[in-house]
């Protein structure tokens, strides 16, 4: 039965039993935790979804550090704003872009560590509220970084800290720490159907 099939006092009734599970569940809930956050999957949005929770933590005046992986030869468009929020916000691209971009191996893996060792830096100080890693989970699926590394820093982060993973191919490891999962599926892409490359204000 839909929701329309249902009579005033029925639709009624049924939201008030909605509203009595909904306040349970608050009631019973914690108030604060950090949390693992990891985007990952073939659709587009990962990086975007992340963006949108560092802008709202440095709405709460929180300070916030992006560590940028695999795509770091970009100059976003993200950059130039969130670079007005001065010391709030740090920003490191460390990647020298798409890994057919650099075709060496291990000047990847050099520049994938040295980008885990500037992020670990900010997940355990307790002054960054949210760390953001940006297609970390792209040099956990190559083999650039171990996975075992990531999540043994990640235990380090003080409790209310949030760190956010982005990229697609998570390893399973990672999902099974992470507090909050998203997976973006593509069911239409612009590029793949009708050739259309990537576009300011859309892709960076």
């Amino acid at each position: 039965m839909t929701d329309l099939s249902l009579t005033d006092e029925q639709y009624k009734q049924k939201m008030q039993r909605r509203q009595q599970v909904q306040a349970e569940r608050i009631e019973k809930s914690i108030d604060k935790k950090g949390l693992i956050i990891v985007n990952t999957g073939t659709g587009k949005g990962k990086t975007t979804a992340a963006l949108g929770m560092v802008l709202r933590s440095l709405g709460h005046g929180y300070r916030v550090a992006i560590v940028q992986f695999i795509k770091g030869a970009w100059e976003p468009a993200e950059k130039a704003i969130l670079e007005r929020f001065g010391d709030q916000l740090v920003f490191q691209a460390m990647g020298e872009g798409f890994t057919w971009d650099t075709q060496d191996r291990d000047r990847d893996i050099a520049t994938a560590e040295r980008a885990w060792e500037q992020a670990l830096s900010y997940i355990v100080d307790p002054s960054y509220q949210l760390v953001l890693l940006d297609e970390v989970n792209i040099a956990l699926k190559l083999g650039y970084l171990s996975p075992e590394v990531v999540i043994a820093g990640l235990a380090q982060k003080p409790e209310l800290s949030h760190v956010i993973l982005t990229g697609r191919g998570a390893p399973q490891s990672l999902i099974d720490v992470a507090d909050l999962v998203t997976e973006m599926t593509m069911i239409k892409h612009p590029f793949r159907e009708q050739g259309v490359k990537a576009q300011p204000g859309i892709e960076f």
